[in-house]
């Protein structure tokens, strides 16, 4: 083992200290909550397969090896799993089976993201776990829960994307429906189970009970069409693709300049009223009366703008043409306007904002991206890269009471890595 799997993990300091976790997930939904419990101060132990791991170990270019003797890693395992200590078990032995079962009699979190049914063979479903240790907080996520007529189907983010309505809202009115460029539905599902289980931790502290958290991918994505959803309930019609427009708001959309391009956010009529006076036209915002006619005095409201959108925006974007994108972001600044660049990561990570904030790291070695959390202004983010695979299976055998002997017998059948 490496000198890195031997040292001992500092003591948690953190809202989370004292509390264990159990990470069973793979790819990206539960391992982003489990990640987030570790920034916490959670101790998170990833249970993985000793031979794959889990699956995002794979899923590159581009790699990552912190030293030419070490093993390589996908970039997509590294953006969910810090902080996490990793003992790779087959838990289809019954060996591996007990081992889990004895972690989990003095853990108080399990992720699981399993096919409903999946651990059960295992004995190591829900109902099997919480019989041994009544307090017991296990989440399950999977693509449509543990009821209905799709619960046996297996759930990807991109799918659910589509079938949950996201995708319907976006890309351009004439073009495909497209996906958005992270895997949204399983970064706000990984959210959505941490906000559950300190909910049930918080329960706990009452009843002393445990419970079982049926999480979906498909009801997450449901849940968070927010806006978009209430459009489609309370008017009856589906909405349309707005490309980088918005449905309710207008100017909220991007816009080309002359070398470039912005985003324009105009949130109310007193920040449009200041636009307006920077582009030059000030009767844009003269309130509408009886007398007056044409399309100018209509825009003074957002809901004028709405419905007036396919003549002021073409007005707009002929005057931001005329100048650099820099020279307009500069006098909206100056003028309490909401607009920003379309930045690719490189300059995201190059932004002075992002640079003060502290959010490119490097731990051990390993790039990392910080918790948005801050706790009295001190950043929570954990200071253990993402392990490798199996790293610290001796170390969590040991502390269970396993002799080296065990231990060593257990390696020699492939049932711990």
């Amino acid at each position: 083992m490496s000198d890195r799997s031997q040292a001992k993990t500092p003591t948690s300091t953190g809202p989370l200290a004292g509390i264990t976790v159990l990470d069973m997930s793979r790819v990206l939904a539960g391992p982003w909550s489990g990640q987030l419990l570790a920034d916490l101060g959670a101790r998170v132990i990833k249970i993985e397969h000793p031979g794959r791991g889990d699956d995002t170990r794979g899923w590159g270019p581009p790699w990552h090896a912190a030293s030419p003797d070490a093993e390589r890693q996908a970039a997509y395992y590294l953006c969910a799993n810090r902080g996490k200590q990793s003992l790779a078990l087959d838990i289809a032995t019954p060996e591996g089976q007990q081992l889990v079962k004895a972690l989990a009699r003095g853990a108080d979190i399990v992720l699981e993201n399993f096919k409903v049914g999946g651990l059960k063979r295992y004995g190591l479903d829900a109902e099997s776990l919480r019989r041994d240790n009544a307090a017991l907080i296990v989440c399950s996520i999977t693509g449509f829960g543990q009821t209905g007529p799709y619960a046996h189907r297996a759930g990807y983010d991109f799918m659910i994307q589509a079938m949950g309505g996201l995708m319907s809202l976006t890309g351009e009115p004439d073009g495909m429906p497209m996906k958005t460029g992270v895997a949204i539905t399983d970064v706000m599902t990984g959210l959505y189970a941490t906000i559950g289980v300190l909910a049930a931790l918080n329960r706990r502290r009452e009843t002393g009970a445990g419970a079982h958290i049926d999480l979906a991918l498909l009801d997450v994505q449901v849940a968070t069409l927010a806006n978009q959803a209430l459009n489609a309930l309370v008017s009856g019609v589906s909405p349309e693709r707005f490309g980088n427009a918005h449905p309710n708001i207008v100017p909220y959309q991007a816009f080309a300049c002359a070398d470039g391009h912005l985003v324009l956010t105009v949130g109310n009529d007193a920040q449009f009223a200041r636009f307006a006076e920077l582009l030059g036209h000030p009767e844009w915002t003269r309130p509408a009366t009886p007398d007056e006619s044409g399309a100018g005095a209509s825009y003074a409201t957002n809901e004028g703008r709405i419905a007036h959108r396919d003549d002021l925006v073409p007005l707009i974007q002929a005057i931001l043409r005329t100048r650099g994108r820099d020279e307009w972001l500069a006098e909206c600044e100056a003028r309490g306007i909401p607009a920003g660049p379309i930045h690719t990561l490189t300059e995201v990570f190059e932004d002075p904002q992002v640079r003060h904030r502290g959010l490119a790291k490097v731990l051990d070695g390993v790039p990392q991206v910080g918790c948005p959390l801050r706790f009295d202004g001190d950043d929570v983010t954990g200071q253990q890269p993402p392990p490798r695979l199996g790293e610290h299976s001796e170390r969590v055998l040991t502390e269970m009471g396993l002799s080296k002997d065990d231990i060593d017998r257990l390696r020699a059948e492939g049932i711990v890595r």
